[in-house]
Parts: structure tokens; sequence; C-alpha cells
């Protein structure tokens, strides 16, 4: 695992190593740890491992959350939809075909995009050092009115 600063004599930490975001995002959309890209980021098909076999790299704090499948979505949409008006213009296929067809073609397009997709969403995330991949510990998302001790649970303390 690789360390994000260094300390120097007077107290001034230097900028962090420079993460290459092409590097990390082809590594996380070959399912290989975005750190070192040796090591494999799935445990199961979208479960990510907690920490890289190889590096050690902690990915447990990754928070990919709704983004892969819409991604997945907006590119297998825009694949199939051109697929399906370029066969309908040349073809002119019954609907029954195109249901037969792109129902299926689209499940198995978005199935297999979607652990890609992921993948290189966790690299962007490690190469930005974005929810914990930057090494110091986030602070937890509080409300300003919460922290003020205005209302809620905090005022009948």
């Amino acid at each position: 695992m690789e360390t994000d600063a260094q300390t120097y004599s007077y107290g001034e930490e230097a900028a962090p190593p420079e993460r290459s975001l092409a590097a990390a995002m082809l590594r996380g959309a070959l399912c290989r740890c975005p750190a070192c890209g040796a090591g494999g980021l799935y445990r199961a098909y979208l479960k990510p491992v907690d920490a890289c076999r190889a590096c050690g790299e902690e990915l447990h704090h990754q928070r990919a959350d709704d983004a892969p499948p819409y991604v997945t979505i907006f590119f297998a949409g825009h694949l199939i939809v051109a697929a399906v008006v370029g066969i309908d213009i040349a073809y002119a296929w019954p609907l029954w075909l195109h249901a037969m067809v792109w129902l299926p073609a689209t499940v198995a397009l978005c199935l297999g995009l979607l652990p890609v997709v992921k993948g290189a969403l966790i690299g962007l995330q490690w190469a930005l050092r974005m929810h914990g991949f930057g090494g110091a510990a986030e602070a937890a998302d509080t409300h300003p009115a919460l922290d003020a001790g205005i209302g809620g649970a905090s005022a009948h303390r």
C-alpha cells in the first residue's frame, strides 16, 4: 500500500503522488485492482474484495452505489436502440422477432457491462482519492442544524 504524503523536517506535508486516472480506470474495467492491476477486484459478481490480495490496497470503502447501473443503462440503451432502428430500417422485422432478439440481447449486454463499468468507477474513485482512497479518514456527513444542536434528537439530550 502506498503512503500518500511525506512529512518534511518543518512539518509540512508534500503533495501526494499522482495517480494515473486512465490506468486506474482501465485496471478497474478489466476487473483488476486499480492500484496494482495484479489482484482481482471482485470476490463475487459485483461484490468487491475488502483488500487487494497482491498489494494490500483497501477497497472496502468504495462507494460506486447507483452510478454503475445508470452508466450501463446509458451505454446499453444507445447501442441497442441504434441496432434496433438500423435492423428495422434495413430488414423490417416483425415485432415478435424484435422482442425475441433484443430483449435477451439487452439483458446480456447489461449484465456483461455492469462489472466493467463498476470496476472503472472504482478505479476513478481510487485515482481521484475519493471516499477514503486518499488515506485520510472522512468526516461523517452531517446536517448543519444537527451540528448546532437545533431540532431533532440532539435538542432533547
